[in-house]
C-alpha cells in the first residue's frame, strides 16, 4: 500500500551539531509535537566533542510519554521510536 500524497515521512532525520542542549531541547520537543504520523526520529547529535548531547537524548527523552523506546544506533546517533496515538 502507498501512502498518500502530501503524506508525513515514517522517519525525520534531526542534525544537533553544534548546538547548545538548550537548542537540542527545543528542537526536540518541537518535533515530537509535531510527531503525528511518524514513527522514528533519527537524532544525530555527535560525539567527537562530548557526550552531552548523546546523553540529554539518550536519559530524558526515554522518559517522554510520546517515546516508546530509544535504541542507540551508533555513538554518533539514537533513534526516537514514538509512540503510534
Amino acid at each position: 500500500m502507498q501512502k498518500p500524497a502530501g503524506a508525513p515521512p515514517a522517519t525525520v532525520t534531526l542534525d544537533l551539531h553544534g548546538k547548545t542542549q538548550y537548542q537540542a531541547r527545543v528542537m526536540l520537543d518541537s518535533q515530537l509535537r509535531r510527531s503525528r504520523g511518524i514513527y522514528r526520529i533519527h537524532v544525530i547529535h555527535g560525539y567527537h566533542n562530548g557526550t552531552a548531547l548523546r546523553d540529554l537524548v539518550r536519559q530524558e527523552y526515554a522518559a517522554n510519554p510520546l517515546v516508546l523506546r530509544v535504541e542507540a544506533v551508533s555513538e554518533s546517533a539514537t533513534d526516537l521510536v514514538l509512540r503510534e496515538l
